[in-house]
């Protein structure tokens, strides 16, 4: 079967043997998966010699399932989120929580985004958001966008911001108006936003080195605001900013407890709802309920659509077009007519 990899700094597609199902698996016939731009294009670069498997977001139907498998039957419609075990490849063994089936009236395109869909949610989660209270979501590539638009979803006040006037303009069609290009607007802007105290939380998705990006953050932040870091940026900030304030600064880890915990992932222990109320399988659940009810917008987020077998354009999209170029899929020969 295909499947993309990253090797020496570039992007190919190979062949690999196709995967037998397991116990508490589910044996999957891929129709579009999801690249991930922050996290792929970083996978890329460092790259040598030995073969990368990219990817961990997807949508398909269900071949087969192993032992211990309840939730979801053969034939059906599910979206699966989690590397290794979801990857870009035409066929995918997932464990049984990181499965979900998709309600009527999604598409698989939509649902290939359920992995992005359930980071999203989580690092909400991180931030305890509560009704009417203010965030500021940095970095409106494809996460972003669908942080802020589910933050708008829970009635909180969202205040969106990055450099590129297209991605802004993106999330205002989706009923978001307190968006900016330039900080300084934002700034303008932000005491009338927050009534003077400053925002809840600022959400970071933006990449790299930028001391100033989360300096500028905690100057914005209320007193005991948080700052939740999604995006792969390094640590470095002015403590007398965060002491000021008392300020929390938190990393979102992936799509929620369960994540890397072999018990959960593999051997198919759930954890109590009691105890952990929502965990990545859950919040892969809750992506998909979101966009049964219309309460996300997600299609115009999609860019563009790649065979698999041209996925190195794919990924080019990001370098050569980044302002408009989002979301990008990669679709699949077994896909349904």
């Amino acid at each position: 079967m295909k499947t993309v990899i990253a090797q020496a700094g570039a992007v190919k597609t190979a062949e690999q043997p196709k995967p037998r199902v397991a116990p508490n698996f589910v044996l999957i016939q891929t129709v579009f998966s999801a690249i991930s731009p922050g996290t792929e294009m970083s996978m890329v670069k460092r790259a040598g010699d030995r073969p990368v498997q990219l990817g961990y977001s997807a949508s398909g139907i269900v071949l087969e399932t192993g032992e211990g498998v309840a939730h979801v039957r053969p034939g059906q419609k599910v979206a699966c989120y989690g590397a290794p075990f979801v990857h870009h490849a035409e066929t995918l063994a997932v464990p049984k929580h990181l499965v979900a089936p998709v309600p009527d009236g999604v598409t698989f395109e939509e649902a290939s985004l359920a992995g992005l869909g359930a980071i999203a949610i989580h690092a909400l989660r991180q931030a305890d958001l509560h009704f009417g209270e203010s965030v500021i979501v940095v970095g409106l590539g494809i996460l972003g966008q669908i942080i802020a638009q589910v933050a708008h979803a829970a009635s909180c006040h969202v205040i969106g911001h990055d450099l590129l006037p297209s991605r802004c303009e993106l999330l205002r069609r989706a009923g978001i108006s307190r968006v900016y290009d330039t900080a300084e607007e934002m700034e303008r802007h932000l005491s009338e936003h927050t009534r003077g105290e400053g925002a809840d939380a600022v959400i970071l998705c933006a990449g790299g080195h930028a001391p100033e990006l989360i300096n500028a953050s905690l100057r914005r932040l209320r007193d005991r605001g948080k700052i939740v870091v999604v995006g792969d940026l390094k640590m470095e900030f002015e403590r007398e900013l965060m002491f000021a304030k008392e300020a929390q600064i938190l990393i979102s880890r992936a799509g929620g407890p369960g994540r890397y915990d072999r018990d959960y992932e593999v051997d198919g222990f759930d954890y109590p709802v009691g105890y952990v109320r929502w965990t990545e399988g859950r919040n892969v659940e809750e992506y998909l309920r979101l966009l049964a009810e219309k309460k996300l917008r997600v299609r115009e987020l999609i860019s563009e659509v790649v065979d698999v077998e041209n996925a190195a354009d794919a990924y080019r999209l990001y370098t050569s077009a980044p302002e408009r170029t989002v979301g990008v899929l990669l679709r699949y020969a077994g896909r349904p007519a």
